[in-house]
């Protein structure tokens, strides 16, 4: 990779998905019109893939319709965005049906108690990745994984091997459609996963408008009450937490900060580790990050539009987040700085576990010591962004987040002095 173009410049889609795109660009300018996917074929398709029909309580089928009308009105989707949509949507919806049957199967899940979660919130690309990873190393902590959010169900070490390897699968073939994302974000089957997937089966998730541009689910997204979705994401926990326990759950997204209210009416006794990070840096990283997601499955996306919508939404957020947070006494949550995880990540470790009176064994500490060394960055190569690639305008933008600056001291912008700033792969 050319070290000094920005991972953004070197992102190209393989040959065989271009010409997998091309042929379906083709069909579009055909006269063949093209079959819209409806929310009540998914919905039938997954019955009769899974032979139930009980979805379990909660109405999902506005949030379903209403994202599929925006994929198919304004993502402008590719062949494989087309292809990936449809599956996604189907898995989604059959993990709702298994999870459903399986809380009646096993009535272990509902009793299960989920107490104290730790959930780690901040900016996006301000070091949230590498705390969830180093934490997940504590076998007193327990976190949600890649393959068993794809597939939870049975909530039981049943066919374990292969739902891993189902996942392995998946995760390399994203690895092949988009070969630089794993510059910018790990991927991996048995890596810890963000929670907003635990929300993507009641249809209201951030994860899609990180996929997809969907301005108009977006704006019915931003007026809804989340509280359901965080009840689905804490019976999500349960079910995971029958296959394996633990004290605690560590759980990350940034975009918690986005409905506090409704989390802590689902989770009362929640705990929070805030990173924090000049904010214009964290733009252009996310916004890059956005962008190569995206472009997998739209060959239309803009760069611009992406860094725009990420300044209105985390500068709107971070206002609510830090005035919601004042509810919260402050043994409640820990800040640290991406700074400092960057120059002495296990120092950081230490300092949180010190916040909320945690014993942090010898054992744990040299686990996370080897896991910092052994950071596989050298083999994927650096996250390189630059923000003048998304057209911002930086006095005007640096305005947005004049509170949360002043608030946590810091400068909206620290570009390294070597020009754009870089990342190693975990510090995202």
């Amino acid at each position: 990779m050319n070290s000094s173009a920005t991972t953004l410049d070197q992102t190209r889609p393989t040959l065989p998905v271009r010409l997998l795109n091309g042929c379906g660009a083709l069909l579009d300018k055909s006269r063949i019109p093209r079959t819209s996917i409806r929310a009540v074929d998914l919905i039938e398709t997954a019955k009769r893939r899974c032979g139930l029909d009980d979805f379990g309580r909660g109405d999902f089928f506005e949030g379903l319709s209403r994202l599929l009308d925006s994929c198919q009105r304004e993502s402008q989707l590719n062949l494989i965005g087309r292809i990936v949509l449809r599956a996604d949507l189907v898995r989604l919806l059959c993990s709702r049906l298994f999870m459903q049957r399986d809380g009646q199967t096993y009535p272990s899940v509902m009793r299960q108690e989920i107490r104290e979660p730790l959930f780690i919130v901040g900016l996006p690309r301000s070091g949230t990745t590498l705390l969830h990873t180093l934490l997940a190393l504590d076998p007193e902590h327990r976190v949600p994984l890649t393959w068993e959010v794809m597939t939870p169900s049975p909530p039981t070490r049943d066919n374990e091997k292969r739902r891993i390897q189902r996942a392995v699968q998946s995760c390399n073939c994203f690895n092949w459609l988009a070969p630089t994302f794993r510059h910018v974000h790990p991927v991996g089957a048995e890596l810890p996963q963000e929670c907003v997937s635990l929300m993507a089966p009641t249809f209201m998730s951030d994860q899609f408008d990180a996929m997809y541009y969907v301005p108009s689910y977006r704006t019915w997204f931003f007026r809804q009450d989340l509280r359901p979705a965080y009840e689905y994401h804490r019976c999500f926990l349960q079910h995971l937490q029958v296959r394996q326990s633990a004290r605690r759950w560590v759980l990350k997204a940034p975009t918690h900060m986005f409905a506090l209210p409704a989390l802590l009416a689902v989770y009362p006794d929640a705990l929070f580790v805030q990173t924090h990070r000049a904010p214009l840096d964290a733009m252009a990283s996310v916004s890059s990050l956005i962008t190569i997601l995206r472009r997998v499955f739209s060959d239309a996306v803009d760069p611009l539009i992406v860094c725009s919508e990420a300044i209105d939404y985390w500068s709107k957020t971070l206002d609510g987040f830090l005035q919601e947070r004042r509810r919260l006494g402050e043994q409640r949550v820990c800040d640290v700085n991406y700074a400092e995880i960057r120059r002495d990540a296990l120092g950081v470790m230490r300092r949180i576990y010190a916040h909320f009176n945690w014993s942090l064994s010898q054992k744990v500490e040299q686990s996370m010591r080897r896991a910092l060394a052994s950071q596989p960055h050298e083999r994927h190569g650096l996250h390189r962004y630059d923000l003048s690639q998304f057209g911002v305008q930086e006095a005007e933008s640096a305005a947005r987040f004049a509170a949360y600056c002043d608030r946590f001291g810091l400068a909206a912008c620290r570009k390294d002095s070597s020009g754009a700033p870089a990342e190693k792969l975990l510090w995202g």
